[in-house]
């Protein structure tokens, strides 16, 4: 099996994107890796989130996220979860 050139520095890119983020409960400032970072996707604006744990004060932390949040953090190697309405 071969492995095409570059594939391996775009993966190490990927790997290495920080995001900053704040914790509303304890009002910490830190960055986060993609990997502690998840993001759902539903069908409003009202069900797409982002979500993480406060590395500071370990509360469960979720945000809403809009397009252009979407877009960086999906851009960023961030897990997605899409989520189905059941009508």
């Amino acid at each position: 099996m071969s492995v095409m050139p570059g594939i391996s520095r775009q993966v190490a890119a990927v790997q290495s994107v920080l995001f900053k983020a704040a914790c509303p409960d304890c009002r910490a400032r830190f960055e986060l890796a993609a990997g502690a970072l998840r993001l759902a996707i539903g069908a409003s604006r009202r069900t797409t989130f982002y979500s993480f744990t406060c590395p500071e004060c370990g509360s469960a932390v979720r945000k809403p996220a809009g397009e252009r949040i979407v877009e960086l953090l999906t851009g960023g190697g961030v897990r997605t979860l899409r989520l189905h309405s059941s009508v």
